[in-house]
């Protein structure tokens, strides 16, 4: 499926197709956030296919000299860190302003931002004021061309942001013709982050917060905050074992644990055990929970729902263990196991047990 974006609110800021590629940095204190590494990678990757630079902007408060080299090894040609008191903890009308006035000038022709709590504040605030379209929570970013067949009209190296749609059942490719800059959110763990081992040019500015920032942006201060560390690891597990309905209850994700302990990995879940009540949200697998790229995916009662499959497809080995031959993760998995997660899962700790010896 295709959907073509136009925005209602008039020709937005035109598009000047040479223009470059940005990635809005999250900062937690002085920490670049793993999200936006895996983004600058995947910008980098987009910015060489368009022949045009990538470029990353930073806002926080005391970071000046201290961020720059969790950005800049990533394939950065240019870097704006914006430091000045009020920019952190985050509110939305500072960063809002300061990313909407750059983009005045650099009038960029794409930018992406992590889908956390502060991506989705930002992103839809920025892409109005701009009237740019932004699409969220996309599962795959890619440069193709686009024929307008109504318009009669031709683009070329547009951002194709796709992403499940109508509920999981297909997945849409959207493109944003006529506006700029093209907008997408990304969940953590979707793109993989890597060092870039090409050359970059590694520009660094340190523009004055006040010509981007009025006074009248900080009237909103935090108060109190409080962040709630993960309580597990499943986004860097090599090996996830994860329950579905399948699982049946409460006490079969117990052998689940089982197992992961065992194999030193860590147990997921799809959004039916997780609805069901079995096991706690944050490890959750698929389009709304976590995505994983373990070595070995062990998937124990999962039907394979394109919304899951969204979550785990790039795992390196798929085990599915099913009593359904015909369920649908069986067609992605590398083994399927025919049989309940009752007879098989005691069966691969005991097994395992004995040959780890």
């Amino acid at each position: 499926m295709s959907i073509s974006h136009r925005s209602p609110f008039g020709e937005g800021m035109g598009v000047k197709p040479m223009n470059n590629v940005f990635v809005y940095c999250e900062i937690e204190g002085i920490t670049v956030q793993e999200v936006s590494q895996e983004l600058l990678t995947k910008g980098r990757k987009l910015a060489n296919e368009l022949g045009v630079e990538l470029h990353a902007i930073a806002a926080g408060t005391g970071i000046k000299g201290k961020v720059e080299d969790q950005i800049l090894p990533y394939g950065v040609d240019k870097l704006f860190v914006f430091d000045g008191e009020g920019l952190f903890p985050y509110t939305s009308a500072p960063h809002t302003d300061i990313l909407v006035n750059l983009f005045k000038e650099e009038k960029p022709q794409i930018c992406l931002m992590g889908a956390t709590v502060i991506g989705r504040d930002l992103g839809p605030r920025v892409s109005s004021s701009l009237t740019s379209g932004l699409t969220a929570d996309c599962t795959q970013l890619e440069i193709g061309d686009y024929d307008d067949k109504k318009a009669g009209k031709h683009y070329e190296n547009l951002l194709y942001q796709i992403r499940p749609a109508f509920g999981g059942n297909i997945v849409a490719t959207i493109v944003n013709p006529d506006h700029r800059p093209q907008m997408a959110t990304v969940r953590s763990g979707v793109m993989q982050k890597a060092i870039y081992d090409g050359k970059a040019k590694e520009e660094v500015v340190y523009p004055d917060v006040t010509k981007y920032v009025p006074e009248i942006d900080y009237v909103v201060k935090v108060i109190d905050r409080h962040v709630e560390a993960a309580q597990n690891n499943l986004k860097g597990a090599p090996i996830v074992v994860a329950g579905g309905y399948g699982v049946g209850s409460k006490e079969g994700f117990d052998l689940l644990f089982k197992l992961a302990k065992e194999l030193h990995g860590e147990v997921g879940a799809s959004r039916a055990a997780v609805d069901a009540g079995w096991v706690d949200h944050d490890r959750q697998i698929g389009q709304t929970g976590v995505t994983v790229h373990p070595k070995v995916y062990i998937a124990c009662g999962i039907s394979g729902q394109i919304q899951h499959i969204a979550g785990m497809q790039d795992s390196g080995i798929i085990i599915s263990i099913n009593n359904d031959p015909d369920a649908p993760i069986n067609a992605i998995a590398d083994y399927v196991i025919n049989g309940t997660v009752e007879e098989v899962v005691p069966k691969l700790i005991k097994y395992y047990k004995q040959n780890s010896k």
